[in-house]
């Protein structure tokens, strides 16, 4: 049976209560009635610190409409139920998605992740809820050593909505792949007893059970340690403890190969992969090159932030490149039959980014005779 506002009305929901695409542990359980000061025996004022409510507080999920925070749905004897919410008031079954608690602090809201399991979620609310009972009575605690009680799975859980927060996409796909090999070679309960021995067992997991090569050995045993990092934990290993890899020299096209691709090219492909030659530009950089980023005077062409697109360069770094007189040439042909609506150098119908420079790349190294398996923006570079 599902809690409902109407049936608690002295209830001090989340501010985000009206959720419907998150999965946010939120149960409508009347929060404790406290007054905001309370007098000490020493006549000081002290605010309250109390737990919003009764159960975990909430639950973080993905519906169609983005990311949310929702009630959980308990069952009649109180029990959170796994894995159902409530979405702008109708039951929902969600296994994604990270419970937290909540409570208030000097004031201020507080929201902690405490893992996916439902019931571990409210022990720990249960914990939290008895260390700030104890300080709203006055009474001493000793210095809690919450810490080396942080669960693993709930601190990668709360790392990786923050990196989806503030990282681009293709960066938080590669962290959650680490960090879940990461959980499935190491079983360590807690963050702080993962040790040195965990480390260097990931590895070997990587090289021998997931059949990673030397560099995506190293990527994901770099995001495991910049996870640790953030959680306080350092010094576990020391610099010979780390895998290694070759440094590849980077792959180019011989002048043979563009003669031929340049050769099989029509008059809008040979634009396109001169841009990407003459400028060494990455993908995305030059889909959303706008005709303002070009200055024909000066013959250069500048990488910048788009916000308006919701689009930034790689580590967030503007730059400006030079480029020769001949692409100087073909842009402004090109400029003068493009729409002058539209900001983007190369776009698709509605102004939208062209997002199909590969597969057009590999169709003109086919009818130039080479092998499109070989073929790559990335090589233009």
């Amino acid at each position: 049976m599902a809690a409902t506002p109407s049936e608690f009305p002295n209830a001090h929901p989340p501010d985000t209560a009206k959720c419907g695409l998150f999965k946010t542990l939120a149960i409508a359980q009347p929060a404790p009635i406290i007054a905001q000061e309370q007098v000490l025996k020493s006549g000081i004022p002290r605010r309250k610190e109390y737990i919003e409510g009764s159960n975990p507080s909430l639950k973080k999920i993905q519906t169609a409409e983005g990311l949310r925070w929702c009630p959980v749905v308990k069952s009649v004897k109180g029990h959170v139920r796994p894995d159902l919410v409530l979405v702008n008031g109708f039951e929902a079954r969600h296994p994604e998605g990270t419970y937290y608690i909540e409570w208030r602090q000097n004031g201020s809201r507080i929201r902690k992740a405490v893992g996916k399991d439902a019931t571990e979620a409210d022990n720990q609310r249960r914990v939290k809820e008895a260390e700030l009972n104890a300080v709203n009575a006055g009474v001493p605690i000793l210095a809690q050593t919450d810490a080396s009680r942080v669960q693993l799975a709930a601190a990668i859980a709360e790392f990786l909505e923050e990196t989806k927060e503030h990282k681009k996409p293709k960066t938080f796909s590669a962290y959650e792949l680490a960090l879940r090999y990461f959980q499935e070679s190491c079983h360590k309960t807690y963050v702080r007893e993962v040790e040195r021995k965990d480390l260097l067992k990931f590895s070997i997991f990587l090289r021998d059970e997931k059949h990673q090569g030397p560099r995506s050995v190293y990527n994901k045993f770099e995001t495991v340690m910049s996870f640790l990092k953030a959680q306080g934990v350092r010094d576990l290993i020391s610099k010979n403890d780390w895998p290694t890899f070759v440094e590849e020299e980077p792959e180019i096209y011989e002048k043979e190969e563009l003669d031929k691709l340049f050769a099989a090219c029509t008059e809008e492909e040979q634009v396109w992969f001169e841009f990407f030659w003459m400028t060494g530009m990455r993908e995305q950089e030059a889909m959303y090159t706008y005709w303002s980023d070009i200055n024909f005077s000066h013959a250069t062409v500048k990488v910048s932030h788009k916000p308006d697109r919701g689009w930034t360069p790689k580590a967030y770094r503007e730059r400006e490149i030079p480029i020769p007189e001949r692409l100087v040439a073909n842009l402004k042909a090109w400029k003068a039959k493009s729409d002058r609506t539209c900001n983007l150098v190369f776009p698709t119908a509605g102004c939208r980014p062209k997002l199909d420079f590969l597969d057009c790349l590999k169709a003109v190294a086919k009818r130039a005779g080479l092998n499109p398996d070989n073929c790559w923006l990335h090589k233009f570079r």
